[in-house]
């Protein structure tokens, strides 16, 4: 089953001719992108938008992927929070992030010679609350792993198959979905959620979202690693409320993908 994804994943790239894949070194955008630059080498590149709402270690993260992979890599400055309908954060936040990503991606292809764009949206995140997937299919953005059947845990079964270094690296999402619908998002809101993560990523957890309502933080991190944020509970209340935060708490339901849509 998974080799006939693969090839059809091959097949679908190949008719593009060239393209542009959106590429945040997450594991979707990273298989994309080593299977573009295999089947159409210098015809690929990939691009990287960053913003606010990326992540420091993300773009780092991306930089050294796309050295790995051998696909020539372009990062291009945005900033999402220009757009008043995304800051604004409403519940179909998504579409308008996707909408001007799609936007600024195909202006590069037109102003590049390159057939389309490709991004790594896979079959898995077609469920549940998407917006960003309606604002792809209007913009005429190519979802290849999602064309091709592919669920995120075979993405990250082929991944592994390629040798791509950051197979079974955690999910991750942009630093706007620790923030409450119709919550305004600012620039120094994204810093303390982003300055948080890191601080208890560095006691040792792998995977951690620190939900902002408003001036508290919700952690959530894999409840294997409870024993980690009770331990250094002092040191984490400490250090978030240095970053702004008055009151900390420990989520008990542990992390989960989309809490914020709950």
């Amino acid at each position: 089953m998974l080799a006939e994804k693969y090839a059809k994943l091959r097949e679908l790239i190949l008719a593009q001719g060239s393209v542009v894949v959106a590429f945040s070194g997450g594991v979707d955008s990273s298989v994309l992108a080593k299977v573009a630059y295999e089947c159409l080498g210098d015809k690929a590149v990939a691009v990287t938008l960053d913003s606010e709402t990326l992540p420091r270690r993300e773009l780092s993260s991306a930089r050294e992927l796309a050295g790995k992979i051998g696909i020539r890599h372009v990062v291009l400055s945005h900033s999402e929070l220009r757009n008043k309908d995304f800051a604004a954060n409403p519940a179909d936040r998504c579409f308008h992030c996707k909408k001007e990503l799609s936007h600024v991606l195909t202006s590069y292809v037109r102003e590049h010679g390159f057939a389309s764009v490709l991004e790594g949206t896979n079959a898995s995140e077609l469920l549940g609350h998407r917006p960003g997937a309606r604002a792809l299919r209007q913009t005429g953005v190519v979802s290849p792993l999602a064309e091709a059947s592919f669920t995120k845990e075979e993405v990250r079964e082929l991944a592994g198959i390629l040798g791509l270094p950051n197979a079974d690296k955690p999910s991750s999402a942009c630093l706007s979905s620790r923030i409450p619908y119709g919550e305004k998002i600012t620039k120094r809101k994204l810093q303390r959620v982003e300055f948080a993560e890191d601080f208890i990523r560095e006691l040792g957890v792998s995977q951690v979202r620190v939900r902002a309502h408003k001036d508290v933080a919700r952690i959530e991190v894999e409840p294997k690693d409870f024993p980690v944020i009770l331990k250094n509970r002092v040191k984490v209340a400490k250090a978030l409320q240095e970053f702004g935060f008055t009151h900390v708490a420990l989520d008990v339901l542990g992390y989960r993908t989309g809490s914020m849509n709950e």
